[in-house]
């Protein structure tokens, strides 16, 4: 025989009822929401894992078609790269490596609009700098100073800034404007360290418009030597 509740469990039921009838809904909800959104973030990494193998794989195509110099091969696989993997790193590379591909084959016209698609489209500013300073490169020796300069325009990761300002100085001297190249190559000279093989060429860039970095700044130095605040004290 089955044992009836006493009145204290009989309570303790009642207001178990009115409870889950008064919230039952919301908490059911609730834990929907929950179970949902973590399926669903579950869910997307499966699919951002998804799409970086596949996006690899077809980088792997990309490489094969740049290294056998099959243009063809390599105006298809870009294109299927950009199309179904646009978003990824994978597909930035993809589209720097088809640039210089282009380049070294004579495909100027390519070689401008695969960078010009990194340039604009890429999400990582890393990625953004690369192609637009080779991008201003290609431009620079086609004689298209001012698209050029435009692609130098605006700001740049801290990294790049020495750079776009030795890209710059190689623009203003093409143009003959021998001031703004001068000004631009000390910047770049400032901004590189010491230690760079890179700050050597643009040494000579600034010796080319009769200018010694070196000496110049090594002034600073020798001022701050003598400065009154260095020198010792003479006593009366």
């Amino acid at each position: 025989m089955a044992k009836h509740l006493d009145l204290e469990e009989q309570e303790q039921l009642d207001e178990l009822k009115h409870f889950w009838k008064q919230y039952g809904n919301l908490i059911t909800w609730g834990l929907i929401v929950i179970f949902g959104s973590f399926a669903a973030w579950n869910g997307y990494q499966y699919w951002q894992r998804s799409q970086q193998a596949q996006a690899a794989i077809m980088y792997d195509e990309v490489e094969r078609a740049a290294t056998s110099g099959d243009a063809s091969r390599l105006d298809r696989s870009l294109a299927d790269m950009k199309d179904k993997f646009g978003g990824t790193a994978f597909a930035q590379q993809a589209g720097l490596l088809a640039a210089k591909t282009y380049y070294d084959k004579g495909n100027i016209d390519g070689a401008k609009a695969a960078l010009a698609w990194v340039a604009g489209k890429s999400a990582d500013e890393g990625y953004q700098a690369i192609a637009k300073l080779r991008l201003a490169g290609v431009l620079l020796e086609a004689k298209a100073h001012d698209e050029a300069l435009q692609q130098l325009s605006g700001t740049f990761p801290k990294d790049f800034t020495a750079l776009v300002a030795d890209r710059r100085g190689d623009i203003f001297a093409a143009q003959g404007k021998k001031s703004e190249a001068k000004a631009e190559y000390e910047k770049a000279y400032k901004g590189m360290d010491e230690r760079t093989e890179y700050r050597r060429l643009v040494e000579v860039k600034l010796n080319a418009l009769g200018v010694n970095p070196s000496a110049a700044l090594s002034v600073p130095a020798a001022a701050a030597a003598v400065s009154p605040a260095s020198a010792p004290e003479v006593k009366q």
